[in-house]
């Protein structure tokens, strides 16, 4: 797969199938449409001879945090890189990333479709998802393209709404299981298991002294959503290696009031020191939500508890 920052950086195609969205989460609502633009294209070089590739648009920062910043209440189920990432799973050709600002937003449908779907990119097919929009005011749509297909030297195909929101499958809805810490009815929607990177910093270093040292997490992308606070079975990926480790997401309420929120792994047969590297967590599991302990040995019981439920999870 090519990645491609900004339409400078991407050559005009001369036979391209695209699809365009956020794809935040990259779901199974939209590997429906990445899993068809696939099928189009096969399609295409096996029935007519000829060389098709995919494009997949997509825009960041993710458009509401430049239209409505201060809102301040979006939480993103994929990085940039995640995204790059599980794209290259759907063997998509190339990933156009288009960087979205104000002026970028001005832009009108009809301006989209012709400077960029069909003079720069050359699109043959234009397939899209059930509710998407683009251009100004988010003017462009299906029914938009259908008026107008005279005009256009391009097929449209939109993926219906049962394909795709067969389950009611939302990046919405995820959000909210996250939220609440249903992360195996996350992963079901997702597709694949959640993920969180982050880089190791020190900590106060408080689980070493009984007995479940933790590494710290400094999560990378601020706009992350962080599911909520309690105790996950999760897998650790440490330089490409997988281990298994139990997590804890919370204020730790057992040492005190007021504390600050912190995101700390235990990680099983592990004893690397590694500050200052990266992380990458997949959630399994929510083990409990936070418990205030009365006392550090009442903990440290409950997390016996908790490594015994994880490793059961993670078989």
């Amino acid at each position: 797969m090519q990645v491609h920052y900004g339409l400078e950086n991407i050559t005009q195609l001369p036979y391209s199938v695209v699809t365009s969205g956020t794809f935040d989460g990259v779901h199974i609502g939209h590997q429906k449409i990445l899993n068809r633009l696939r099928e189009v294209v096969m399609s295409i070089r096996e029935i007519h001879a000829q060389y098709a590739e995919s494009v997949v648009i997509t825009y960041h920062p993710h458009p509401r945090l430049v239209l409505t910043p201060e809102q301040g209440n979006l939480h993103l189920l994929s990085t940039l890189e995640e995204k790059i990432s599980l794209m290259e799973q759907y063997e998509v050709n190339h990933f156009l990333i288009i960087p979205f600002n104000k002026e970028f937003s001005q832009m009108s449908s009809a301006d989209f479709i012709q400077n960029i779907i069909i003079n720069k990119l050359n699109t043959k097919k234009l397939v899209i998802g059930y509710d998407h929009r683009f251009g100004k005011n988010r003017e462009g749509s299906f029914e938009y393209l259908q008026a107008h297909q005279h005009l256009y030297p391009f097929e449209i195909e939109e993926i219906p709404r049962q394909d795709i929101d067969h389950v009611g499958i939302s990046s919405t809805k995820i959000r909210n299981a996250l939220n609440e810490g249903r992360v195996e009815i996350a992963n079901e929607y997702l597709g694949h298991t959640y993920r969180l990177s982050g880089k190791v910093i020190k900590g106060n270093q408080i689980g070493r002294t009984i007995g479940y040292p933790t590494a710290n997490l400094e999560i990378s992308d601020p706009h992350k959503l962080i599911p909520s606070d309690g105790i996950y079975a999760v897998r650790v990926i440490h330089q490409s290696l997988i281990y298994k480790g139990m997590l804890y997401i919370g204020t730790r309420s057992t040492l005190g009031e007021g504390l600050q929120r912190t995101i700390e792994v235990n990680i099983f047969d592990f004893d690397q020191e590694i500050y200052e590297q990266t992380l990458t967590l997949e959630f399994v599991a929510l083990l409990r939500k936070e418990i205030k302990f009365d006392n550090i040995e009442a903990m440290k019981i409950q997390l016996v508890i908790d490594k015994e439920n994880a490793l059961k999870k993670l078989k």
